[in-house]
């Protein structure tokens, strides 16, 4: 579903006013948060999908670190878990077993607890989790309150949509792959314990909506301007979509967003990488310049890829400018 079609649906929901939600509908956050008292709220959040990939551990782990991603983006630390999963009845059991263990992993990885779930049998597979969180209400971190002037980091590389498909059609190496594996299972639960130290403005992770589409939902009064040179990319993803190789969650993704952006004069493969739905992507961490280099300084140091690629101005004809 585009993320233009989710907001329209989601304005029409009604909603019973409760002033302890302090993060709800109302946003496009990456979680709901709820106030429990002066110095403790809590995160709460879920995501599933069908698998990407062929191996069911590692899908486990991806789509666990997916789910995870939410919690950290807001701040906050994933307290427990519970998996939400769709098998059919006579799918393998050591598949189940396998994509049930690599989810547990990464669970027990970001320091929480997994305490049960529910499953449905179904056609083919879908896996992923409701996570619950804590953080202090004074410290929760949304994706929409930057700060003009402010710059914006980006923690992984695009283009994970790309090239697995490009795999799957004997059109990526096993090197670019293995990239693209090692970025969706990696846990942003480290880059934002780093992150936290520094005065961040505004945070979200990049999915299913892509580079493109996350960004425009951390704009606000204000536009954003991004240097499409700065950006990180999973070794040749950006020749696959020169080649032609387009994924179709990117097609949806521009189609609903193209009103918002200005890309004129940006070459089409780039913006290919730019829409691309990634899983378990990476942070985008809104904060002043000064800390920003502070910051990306710091994530090099625990090897921990990152790069300064947008910068927040005065509102604009458009939300987002590309350069």
């Amino acid at each position: 579903m585009s993320a233009s079609l989710l907001k329209d649906i989601v304005e029409k929901i009604p909603v019973i006013s409760d002033e302890r939600l302090l993060v709800g509908f109302n946003t496009a956050d990456d979680g709901a948060v709820y106030k429990l008292r002066d110095d403790l709220a809590i995160i709460q959040t879920l995501d599933f999908f069908p698998p990407l990939i062929d191996d069911m551990y590692v899908f486990g782990q991806i789509a666990a670190a997916n789910a995870l991603s939410d919690v950290a983006a807001m701040g906050g630390k994933a307290v427990t878990a519970l998996n939400i999963l769709a098998f059919p009845d006579d799918g393998s059991k050591e598949d189940l077993h396998a994509l049930m263990r690599g989810g547990a992993e990464k669970v027990a990885e970001a320091g929480a607890v997994l305490c049960g779930g529910h499953s449905i049998a179904d056609s083919g597979v879908k896996y992923g989790l409701s996570v619950m969180g804590t953080v202090h209400p004074d410290k929760i971190l949304q994706n929409n309150t930057c700060k003009i002037g402010d710059k914006i980091i980006l923690t992984k590389p695009l283009g994970v949509g790309i090239v697995t498909t490009g795999y799957k059609k004997g059109k990526a190496s096993k090197t670019a792959y293995d990239q693209a594996i090692t970025a969706m299972t990696t846990l942003n639960t480290l880059t934002m314990d780093i992150a936290c130290d520094f005065p961040i403005n505004a945070t979200t992770d990049v999915t299913g909506f892509g580079f493109l589409g996350h960004l425009n939902e951390m704009v606000a009064d204000y536009s954003i301007i991004v240097d499409s040179g700065k950006i990180m990319q999973i070794d040749e993803a950006l020749q696959l979509a020169k080649d032609g190789l387009a994924t179709a969650g990117g097609k949806k993704n521009r189609q609903s967003l193209q009103d918002y952006i200005d890309f004129s004069g940006v070459a089409d493969c780039m913006l290919e990488l730019l829409f691309d739905p990634q899983t378990s992507g990476g942070l985008l961490i809104s904060l002043d310049a000064q800390n920003a280099e502070a910051l990306v300084s710091k994530l090099d140091q625990k090897g921990i890829a990152s790069q300064i690629v947008a910068e927040v101005v005065p509102k604009q004809d458009k939300n987002i400018l590309i350069t």
